[in-house]
């Protein structure tokens, strides 16, 4: 058994804040799947709600694709490897530590980003579609789009024979830090190959959004619909690319470095406007006013004896009679 030693590895400002946020989204994506869940049993009873409730899997999908995001965040953070992954693996060494930055640069720039960004995409584009898409053809649609980037991110990963022979600058994923005393922690990095991969798929991703949030501004009249899609198209197109700059000023400092700190929070920060601003655009402000309308749909219809009010409007004495106090 390894005894590891007691050392303050949250002993950074920039650990303090990713641990704060993250802690944040993780909370915020709970409170989004309340709201997917409630507007899903919701519909069950009030049938005025099934049309709105017709893309939960895909609402679905997204939050539970920033969830797993959050949580992969989490290994990059030595706190985090040592506080609560040693107590199930007893044998964490520092080899076995290095193997979890390549498990968070997999992830996190492999698929789970790349799997939330393009569901979110999938869902501004479903918003002005009439038919409503198949949950399978969903799904389908979002891994396949995301299997390419995966892909090429675990063959530089986990491709020894020919990754043994690329320069280790361009495919480091940790180094191992001795502070003395018999007492050494492994900081996680961004691979130059790996930010590269993700560099292009984010240059791809934010032309196809562009296209698709022009098309959507084309159809859209509702001055508020307009005014939540602008905001989620400045957030994305400038958190993205703000997002690969960072990536690529790792290069310039090592990960033991505070500019590194900063850098890596950069790059921290643009995945995470993406997220907040998608779960709150396209699933928490949906849903609450889908449950607005709902509800203001079932009170008239109650009052026109659970018929369809417009069926009663061309009635006036009948307005007058049972719908005076409703409105």
């Amino acid at each position: 058994m390894v005894v590891m030693p007691a050392f303050p590895f949250l002993n950074s400002t920039f650990d303090l804040t990713t641990v704060a946020f993250i802690s944040a989204l993780i909370i915020f994506s709970v409170l989004s799947l309340c709201f997917i869940f409630h507007l899903r049993f919701k519909s069950k009873s009030l049938t005025h709600l099934k049309g709105f409730n017709s893309i939960w899997t895909v609402r679905f999908l997204l939050v539970l694709f920033i969830f797993f995001w959050a949580i992969t965040e989490l290994l990059r953070l030595p706190f985090f490897r040592r506080r609560y992954l040693y107590r199930f693996l007893h044998s964490f060494s520092i080899s076995r530590e290095s193997e979890f930055c390549k498990l968070h640069v997999f992830f996190s720039l492999g698929f789970f980003e790349p799997a939330f960004l393009v569901t979110l995409l999938f869902l501004l584009n479903t918003s002005t579609e009439k038919k409503t898409p198949n949950n399978t053809s969903t799904i389908t649609f979002v891994l396949i789009t995301c299997l390419p980037i995966t892909t090429l991110q675990g063959f530089l990963l986990y491709f020894n024979p020919v990754m043994d022979h690329v320069p280790l600058f361009f495919r480091q994923t940790a180094v191992v830090i001795n502070y003395g005393f018999g007492s050494e922690t492994v900081l996680c990095g961004y691979p130059f190959l790996n930010s590269a991969v993700f560099a292009g798929f984010g240059v791809g991703y934010s032309l196809w959004f562009l296209v698709s949030c022009w098309r959507v501004l084309s159809l859209v009249i509702n001055k508020g619909l307009r005014a939540r899609i602008y905001a989620l198209a400045v957030t994305v197109l400038v958190a993205l690319p703000l997002q690969i700059v960072a990536l690529g000023f790792t290069l310039f400092w090592n990960p033991d470095e505070d500019m590194y700190g900063v850098v890596s929070l950069v790059v921290f920060f643009g995945a995470f406007c993406c997220a907040v601003m998608g779960e709150g655009i396209l699933v928490i402000k949906p849903i609450s006013d889908a449950l607005d309308v709902g509800g203001s749909l079932f009170k008239l219809s109650s009052c026109y004896g659970g018929e369809s009010p417009m069926k009663k409007l061309p009635a006036p004495e009948r307005t007058v009679e049972k719908g005076e106090g409703c409105v």
